[in-house]
């Protein structure tokens, strides 16, 4: 089976580091035109000099802030309308942990427009140029706590959950258009927020970091950590054209660990 991608332009979130960077790389091999989205221009750059070019792709980049929703709607909208995109991959950080019950609310809202806000406002920036191809392929970069709550995470499984919630909305209203919205949930995977949360998980304990690794793998039936380029294959296939009929679902890749079906 081969996937193919040529002529579609993807929109890749986070795409600095981490899974996003792995998203990007693996839908350039793929064929894609991909635009990098990320905060810092000098990353961008790095990451755009990695991208494969089999022929004539022509890759791309924007420095934004997703947390800026006017900012963000305006250097999109500009993008689309040179260039519309037919791939959207949403993929931000997640927040620092903690218990839910001792976040600040002003925590939960700042959250809520880095993840949800944002990703509405690039749906809504891209969404016109799916229509008019009658193809699209959107997917969200989440978490498997949407499915089982993450312990001392309290800020990220609530809204990790309302972004599930609006996808699997999104997935009924825009299916009748081509164009399919699904998620994908990481596991334990070796990027810059496992080192995130192994460092917060450490001072909170008082353990050494090594310890805490060991007693999250032996929840995983697999017995290691995910590499990011994992989580990007799961996400290339669900941008390609022979998962046309997989939408609306939250695609656990975490080598076994979550328990619910």
């Amino acid at each position: 089976m081969a996937m193919q991608l040529e002529g579609r332009h993807a929109l890749v979130c986070g795409a600095s580091e981490g899974i996003g960077r792995a998203a990007a790389v693996a839908l350039a091999e793929l064929g894609a035109d991909v635009t990098v989205l990320a905060r810092r221009q000098e990353r961008l750059d790095e990451v755009l000099a990695a991208l494969p070019r089999n022929g004539g792709q022509a890759h791309g980049s924007v420095s934004a802030d997703v947390g800026d929703g006017p900012g963000l709607r305006a250097k999109i909208e500009a993008l689309a309308a040179s260039k519309p995109v037919q791939i959207l991959v949403n993929n931000t950080a997640g927040p620092p942990g903690g218990p839910a019950h001792a976040a600040m609310p002003e925590q939960y809202l700042a959250v809520f427009r880095q993840h949800l806000v944002a990703n509405q406002v690039l749906v809504q920036s891209v969404l016109a140029g799916m229509k008019a191809v009658g193809w699209g392929r959107i997917v969200n970069v989440i978490s498997t706590s949407v499915k089982e709550p993450i312990a001392n995470l309290g800020v990220s499984n609530t809204i990790r959950g309302a972004v599930a919630s609006w996808a699997k909305t999104l997935a009924s209203e825009l299916g009748p258009f081509g164009i399919t919205v699904n998620n994908v949930l990481p596991g334990y995977t070796r990027t810059q927020r496992l080192e995130q949360i192994l460092a917060e998980r450490a001072t909170a304990t008082g353990k050494p970091q090594a310890e805490i690794a060991q007693a999250m793998l032996a929840t995983v039936p697999a017995g290691r950590f995910a590499e990011a380029e994992e989580i990007a294959a799961a996400i290339a296939f669900l941008c390609s054209s022979q998962a046309g009929y997989v939408n609306g679902v939250n695609l656990p890749v975490d080598g076994g660990r979550t328990r619910s079906l």
